[in-house]
Formats: structure tokens, C-alpha cells, sequence
């Protein structure tokens, strides 16, 4: 077996080991760290199984690297965490699982090393590292992790099936190591995970969440939702997303596959931006398209599915209990707006279209123009060019207003309270209408942007609402 011990530069592994040899205790590091050491990818998560109590192995540790203060225990689960010097080291003691089918919490017993690699999800997770005087730095790698990591294979340690049907969210993490490694999961454990996709339905919302996000943030995304989709679990998961799924013709005449379109969408965001919250929006760009398709004339229509899709955030979110705050509302902000920019890039570029488009986006301008140029996927290269010049022009325009104008920090010189205050009125549709249209008038260039050109339509506009301004301003 190799020797991996002129690998383990932290420091911090001689201090454990000696730890270890003082009271006699068999400890390694395991899991993510050597997996991560062998593909040579930084890590700074440390996890060692402890042939004893990993809470007291722990602060002992900490007490002699003096930070003891730092521990952080978890008497529950059997564990004990501190941070030292940037890296986190987790000790949990040995131990062996069985499961209750109702449940993915385990029935835990102290076990041997052995049996704790065996709880392990993939055999490249099971790989451990003595730190013991007798053999420090021998890899123990009793399941083949070593070759599966040069194969670029997910595979579980022992039977998949109860692998995945002992912990569900086992499927989410198979997919999401294949998608951040680059690695294929091996046929017999894929298959397992479609056989057990049901099982899915006993995890927490949040845990699945946690793995779709990591998904999401991987720089190919695309690759874990056609994983999701191809093994059942995304319609588990997200059910409105595999029904934007295949091509329907009329006539002759079929529109494009827009699952297909979405993930080229979403994987085109992931390489301009690690916006986790840009890259749900343009998951869930299309999503309503499946509501509002119709053919007609000939032709294939998708109409409003902007709006509608905003419209459907909200419920998606709480399904998932996702979080129902300013990032909800940005993805839901993001959707309805994508289409905004595609008539102004198309026809002649007015200042006022612009101008418009600057303020309603505001502070998001820049990832809504990311979001609407990641969304030209077409195949016809003249085509595609074509549109990302015109955006280039619309940047342009952007940019020439933004340095005269101001317009994405701006607010009309005229706000509602000041109208109620002029004509002694309370909050009604009529003051939302007046400055609305001030709004709209200084936006279209129609009056200058100024609070005497604003006053003026002000007193204008109450006069055909019959109303008579009661204060001097």
C-alpha cells in the first residue's frame, strides 16, 4: 500500500499523531482530504476517525495546540470540530451504522476503522491515512477508492442498493461528486440510485437544497441536473423543470427543447459568474413555458412566459423551503425581466427604452444583461453574433446614460408623499398614477429631469384629476 506520509504538509498532522502516541490511541485522517490529496485539489477540511472517544481525543488536541477554547462539541452525533491556524479539523470516534427504513438517522455502535470506512458513501471517500509512529502516512484503502480516483468512478463500498436505500441523500451526493470531479458514477450504483429515487421522499427539503446548491455552484452544472433527470430524481425534486423536456411538432414545425436550452443557459452563467442566486434565475428562466405554449399561424409561441414564470418563484421556493427573502425576489425579479432587453437590442436603441430598462433593473442591471446574453444558444452563428453585438450596444447606450444621467440610482424628483402633502390626500391609486406618469415622462425624455419640470406636471396632472394643490411648495 503507499506511503503518503511526504505528502501531509500540515504541521498540524505530527502534533495529532503525537497526541496519539502519548495516550495510545489509533487515529487517521479520512475522507474528503485524502481523496482531495490524491487528485491534487486544496483542501482545508480535515475528518480523523478516532479508535476511541473523538469528543475527548479532540480537546486534547486543542488543549495542546492551545486553542481548547476553540472546540466546538456535538455530544449527539459524537463528534468535536475546532478551527486552527485557517484549516477545520473534525474527530469523530470509530464507529458502525445500521439504519431504521423510516429514517436516515443511524443506530450507531464504536466500531474499528474497517467498519467505519464501510458506513462511508463511495469508496473514494472511504480512503484513510494512518498518523500512527508504527505506519504513518500508509494509505488504507480496503475497497479500490485508489483506482476508482485514477478511473474517475463513483462507486459505493458495498451493496448500493442499501447504500443508498439506508441514506437518500447518498443519490444527491453520487451526482454532485460526479459533477464537481468530472467522474462517471458506475453503472450498477446509477441504476441503484433510479431503483431507489423514492426513497428520496423521507429527506428534509433543506438537505436536498444544501445539495442542489453545490450542484449549482459546480462549473458545469449542466452535467448534475441531466444526471438528476436521467435517473428519475429531478422529477422527484423539481417536477415543473423536466416538463420543459422534449419537442412537440405541428405541422412540420417544432420548437426547440427548452430543458435543453435552460441547462446551455445555466452552464453559459456559470462561466461569467459564481452568483449562486444568478445561476437559479437561469434555471428557472423558462419555467412557465410548458404553461403557455400554443401554436398558431404556423407558428410556436410562448407568450408572457416571463411574467408567469415570476409569478411561479415564490411557490417553487417554498416547495423546496428555499429562502423566501431578497434572493427569491431577485431570482423572481431576474425572470420576469429577461425578455426586457430583447426588443431594445433588436430595434434601434432609444435613449428612453434604455433609460426605462436602467431603472427598473437598478442595482441588477449588469447580471439581467449577463442573464439575457447567456440566453442566446442558437446554432446558427451569424444569428448568434448578431444578438451579442446588439448587446454590446445596448452596454454602450448603458454606459453614455449612466455617466449623464445617473439612472439606475435615480429617483424621481417628485415622490408620492409630496403629492398628498400638495393636494391633501391620502394613499390612493390616484397619487400611485400621478407620479407614475412623472415617472414615465422624465424617463421617455418628455420633460427635463429636474423638480421644477416635475412640480410643473405635477400641478398639471392633479388639474385633470380635479384636484386644487392646498400648499405653496
Amino acid at each position: 500500500m503507499a506511503n503518503l506520509k511526504d505528502r501531509l504538509t500540515y504541521p498540524v498532522f505530527g502534533q495529532i499523531a503525537q497526541v496519539a502516541a502519548e495516550k495510545n490511541i489509533k487515529v487517521y485522517v479520512i475522507g474528503g482530504y485524502v481523496r482531495d490529496l490524491l487528485l491534487n485539489i486544496p483542501c482545508k477540511d480535515l475528518d480523523f476517525v478516532v479508535q476511541g472517544s473523538g469528543i475527548e481525543f479532540a480537546e486534547t488536541v486543542g488543549h495542546k495546540l492551545k486553542c481548547k477554547q476553540n472546540v466546538t462539541v456535538f455530544k449527539n452525533f459524537g463528534t468535536a470540530m475546532l478551527r486552527y491556524k485557517g484549516i477545520e479539523l473534525e474527530f469523530v470516534g470509530a464507529r458502525k451504522e445500521s439504519y431504521n427504513r423510516n429514517s436516515r438517522k443511524p443506530i450507531v455502535e464504536e466500531g474499528t476503522l474497517e467498519d467505519d470506512q464501510k458506513r462511508r458513501d463511495f469508496t473514494v471517500n472511504a480512503l484513510a491515512i494512518s498518523l500512527n509512529i508504527e505506519d504513518y502516512g500508509e494509505l488504507i484503502d480496503p475497497f479500490g477508492g485508489l483506482e476508482a480516483l485514477s478511473k474517475g468512478i463513483i462507486q459505493t463500498p458495498l451493496d448500493a442498493d442499501i447504500t443508498f436505500s439506508d441514506d437518500p441523500l447518498r443519490m444527491l451526493r453520487a451526482i454532485r461528486f460526479a459533477c464537481r470531479l468530472g467522474f462517471t458514477i458506475e453503472s450498477e450504483t446509477f441504476n441503484a440510485i433510479t431503483r431507489n429515487r423514492d426513497r428520496i421522499e423521507i429527506i428534509s427539503k433543506e438537505r436536498i437544497v444544501d445539495e442542489l446548491d453545490k450542484i449549482m455552484m459546480t462549473k458545469k452544472p449542466s452535467i448534475g441536473f441531466m444526471l438528476l433527470d436521467k435517473c428519475g430524481l429531478l422529477e422527484k425534486i423539481l417536477p415543473s423543470l423536466t416538463k420543459l423536456k422534449g419537442v412537440e411538432i405541428k405541422e412540420g414545425k417544432g420548437h426547440k427543447d427548452n430543458f435543453l436550452h435552460t441547462l446551455q443557459v445555466l452552464d453559459n452563467v456559470a462561466q461569467k459568474s459564481d452568483n449562486m442566486w444568478l445561476r437559479y434565475a437561469a434555471l428557472f428562466h423558462d419555467i412557465a413555458k410548458p404553461n403557455v405554449k400554443k401554436f398558431n399561424g404556423g407558428t410556436w409561441t410562448f407568450h408572457n412566459h416571463e411574467f408567469i414564470g415570476a409569478k411561479m418563484i415564490p411557490q417553487i421556493f417554498k416547495s423546496l423551503k428555499m429562502p423566501l427573502n431578497d434572493r427569491m425576489k431577485y431570482v423572481q425579479k431576474l425572470v420576469g425581466m429577461h425578455h426586457r432587453a430583447i426588443p431594445i437590442s433588436n430595434d434601434e436603441i432609444t435613449d428612453s427604452a434604455v433609460r426605462r430598462l436602467m431603472y427598473d433593473a437598478g442595482e441588477d442591471l449588469d447580471d439581467l444583461l449577463l442573464l439575457c446574453e447567456a440566453d442566446i444558444t442558437s446554432k446558427i452563428e451569424e444569428k448568434k453574433l448578431k444578438f451579442l453585438n446588439n448587446y454590446k450596444t445596448v452596454r454602450h447606450k448603458i454606459k453614455e446614460l449612466e455617466q449623464k444621467d445617473f439612472v439606475r440610482t435615480w429617483q424621481p424628483p417628485v415622490d408620492g408623499n409630496l403629492i398628498m402633502e400638495t393636494f391633501n390626500l391620502k394613499p390612493s391609486r390616484t397619487v400611485g398614477e400621478i407620479k407614475d406618469v412623472i415617472k414615465d415622462a422624465i424617463l421617455d425624455g418628455k420633460i427635463e429631469n429636474s423638480f421644477e419640470a416635475a412640480y410643473a406636471l405635477m400641478i398639471e396632472l392633479g388639474e385633470q384629476h380635479g384636484l386644487k394643490p392646498v400648499k405653496n411648495n
